[in-house]
């Protein structure tokens, strides 16, 4: 379940064809700059505006006049991004998206029908098809002691060799309000987390991360 097909419905991201190249989609995090702006020199200018250097705006999302969006970035069609959105960069904003109000997202890819809608951060990630983070729950991409990240599994550690990875969202994922994704989080598709959760490691397909950290599967 950990593997990029396993994990995404590839035909619902601009990313599709990049993230094919890789077994394990947080494989894909260090080459999201290049990729964005590699993609948006080709978006179709009837469709996209290049609002400024290195950011593509689809002519159908709303951006509210209050949001800050860096450079490179590609914003989808039918997408929002709210007052005081902070988009740092290297973000890849899929169709008909929420990035809500107060939220910070950087060096991430999100999927088509992603929900980020109240003060979340979403740093070093990758958001699955229909996906939904509650307000105020975010992904912690880097670890309190500074090492590299590794993804711990039933089965043992899979070293990533990356300093900076926050989580892994498969498709139609919940994140429950106030949760806390550690770092190199992965949720599987379908599956949920309650409110006010601490996630570590690996939450299997169709199953429910409790706040107390049990984990079942859905009935």
């Amino acid at each position: 379940m950990y593997t990029t097909k396993e994990m995404f419905d590839l035909d619902h991201t601009l990313a599709r064809d990049y993230l094919l190249q890789f077994e394990f989609p947080w494989d894909a995090l260090p080459g999201i700059k290049d990729f964005i702006i590699e993609l948006g020199s080709k978006l179709d200018p009837e469709e996209y505006e290049e609002r400024a250097p290195q950011v593509w705006i689809h002519k159908s999302a709303n951006i509210f006049p209050s949001a800050y969006i860096g450079a490179p970035c590609i914003i989808g069609p039918n997408t929002e991004v709210r007052h005081c959105a902070f988009i740092r960069g290297s973000a890849l904003v899929g169709e008909s998206c929420v990035v809500g109000n107060s939220c910070e997202l950087k060096n991430v890819i999100l999927f088509d029908h992603v929900q980020t809608p109240h003060y979340n951060y979403v740093g070093d990630s990758i958001l699955g098809y229909y996906s939904h983070m509650g307000a105020g729950s975010i992904t912690s991409n880097v670890k309190s002691d500074k090492e590299l990240v590794v993804v711990k599994t039933e089965d043992g550690k899979i070293e990533t060799h990356l300093k900076k990875f926050g989580a892994m969202l498969g498709d139609y994922v919940e994140v429950g309000c106030n949760s806390v994704l550690n770092p190199g989080s992965i949720i599987g598709p379908h599956s949920r987390v309650y409110p006010v959760s601490c996630v570590r490691g690996v939450v299997p397909n169709n199953s429910i991360h409790k706040n107390d950290g049990t984990i079942v599967p859905i009935q």
